[in-house]
Order: C-alpha cells, then sequence, then structure tokens
C-alpha cells in the first residue's frame, strides 16, 4: 500500500465545478455554534447542492474529544469546557492564536477516498508551511503534521525530537466532510498540558511563533489559501445570489 505522501498529488474538484467558498469568521466562535453551522452546511451540500466551503474560525479554549477519545487523556477537566466533537480521532485542544479550518468538501465531486483525502489535507498543510520555510512532515504511524526539533535532547531511542504544529481531525456523511485542520500560530501552549493531545504522550506541541516566526494569522490565511488552490483547486469569497439558502453561523438559533 502506498504512503500518503504518495497519494496527495491533487484532489481537485471534477472540471466545471464551482469555487470553494472561502470564509473568514472574524471573533471568537462558540464551540457549539460552529458544530451546529457545520452539521447544517454539510447537509445543505448533499442535499440541495450548496457550494463547498472552507471555514477559518478561531475558538476561546476549549478541548474536543473524538471517537477514540480515551478517558484517561483528559488530564484536567475542570480546566477548559470539553464538547464531543463526533469526529475521528482523540482528544485535541483549540484556543486563541489557533487557526481552525472547518472543511466542507464534497468528495463525490472530487474522489471518493478517505485515505487520499487525508493525505491531501496533510500536503495542504505542509505547503503552507513551507511559505515560511518550515518543513512539516507526515508520520506514517500518527495523523497531523510534526516539525524536528534539532536544538533538543533526542529520544530515547536516538530518533530526533519532535513537536506537532497541525492536527487533523475529519467526519465524513454521505461522501461530505465536515470538521478539518488546526494549525497553532500563536496560542498558549501551556493549554495543551490538560490533555494528552490526540493520544500522543512522547512527543510536544509547537507553534509557528514558538519557533521563531513572527507570523500573524492574517499571514497564514494568506498562505493557507494559496496552498489550498494547489492542492484542491479554485476558491471565492464572492457569494452568488441563488446559492442555496444555509444558516448563518452568529445566529442564535444554530446554538445547541
Amino acid at each position: 500500500m502506498p504512503e500518503r505522501s504518495q497519494i496527495a498529488t491533487s484532489f481537485f474538484a471534477r472540471a466545471g465545478s464551482a469555487p470553494v467558498e472561502w470564509r473568514v469568521e472574524p471573533g471568537l466562535l462558540d464551540y457549539p455554534r460552529a458544530l451546529a453551522f457545520m452539521e447544517a452546511y454539510a447537509e445543505s451540500i448533499r442535499s440541495v447542492g450548496a457550494r463547498e466551503m472552507i471555514w477559518l474560525v478561531e475558538h476561546p479554549p476549549l478541548y474536543t474529544s473524538g471517537t477514540s477519545a480515551r478517558a484517561e487523556d483528559l488530564i484536567d477537566p475542570e480546566r477548559f469546557p470539553v464538547y464531543a466533537a463526533g469526529r475521528g480521532g482523540e482528544y485535541t485542544y483549540h484556543g486563541p492564536g489557533q487557526r481552525v479550518a472547518y472543511v466542507m468538501l464534497d468528495l463525490k465531486r472530487r474522489r471518493e477516498d478517505v485515505r487520499a483525502f487525508v493525505a491531501a489535507l496533510e500536503e495542504w498543510i505542509i505547503r503552507t508551511l513551507d511559505a515560511f520555510n518550515i518543513r512539516g512532515e507526515r508520520r506514517e504511524d500518527r495523523v497531523g503534521v510534526w516539525v524536528q526539533r534539532p536544538e533538543r535532547p533526542p529520544m530515547p531511542d536516538g530518533s530526533m525530537a519532535e513537536d506537532k504544529i497541525a492536527a487533523i481531525g475529519i467526519r465524513m456523511r454521505k461522501w461530505v466532510s465536515f470538521h478539518g485542520i488546526a494549525i497553532n500560530v500563536e496560542p498558549d501552549l501551556t493549554h495543551f498540558g490538560g490533555i494528552v493531545p490526540c493520544g500522543v504522550q512522547k512527543h510536544g506541541v509547537t507553534s509557528l511563533v514558538d519557533l521563531g516566526l513572527p507570523v500573524t494569522m492574517a499571514d497564514l490565511d494568506i498562505a493557507l489559501k494559496a496552498a489550498f488552490e494547489d492542492v484542491f483547486g479554485p476558491v471565492t469569497t464572492q457569494i452568488e445570489p441563488d446559492s442555496p439558502a444555509v444558516p448563518d453561523p452568529a445566529a442564535p438559533d444554530i446554538a445547541s
């Protein structure tokens, strides 16, 4: 079976498909509102043919649990709110200074292959980091994107120390994806201490600023958009007047 890096060359939409809507949410968004919006929008993609969407958000400090989360990996359950996300994976942290990109794509318009889709998400992150001269790497035994830390002592097995800089957690419903990726720009890294992030104990967590790069969220968003178009195809920030109606993520009636 090929490695993920060998199946991530492109995940383009079919010829003639509409560009993906690119939406940036201002401020800090409550997690229940985000979850309700994704659920509703994913259904609108499948049921009424809504445009695919990438939704960039920041959350207040919180933890989410995936479908593989283990109770013992929630070290400090009183520290921040904890939400059951319904995505794959284990516990993760979201908070200010971390860019979360919710990915609502229709794999029927692209390629009905979840493994290739995850590889394409990794490729998107890797190309984004490359814009800042950061070498992001895959690990076949772990999902996410990692950076080596040669300035630190090696691991007990002699391998180079490394930290996680980006997480991936998705859910599929009728071949429509939701949830997505999270890249650490300048979050408070001590907040990851309340969990075992993604169930991985022997490695740490880092961020662009922790690596010594004065990168802003706006800088990252520019790089994210360019890399997304390389891997997945064109985006648009314009919503067509005849686009199917979808809920407003700020509307109170979608909060759970």
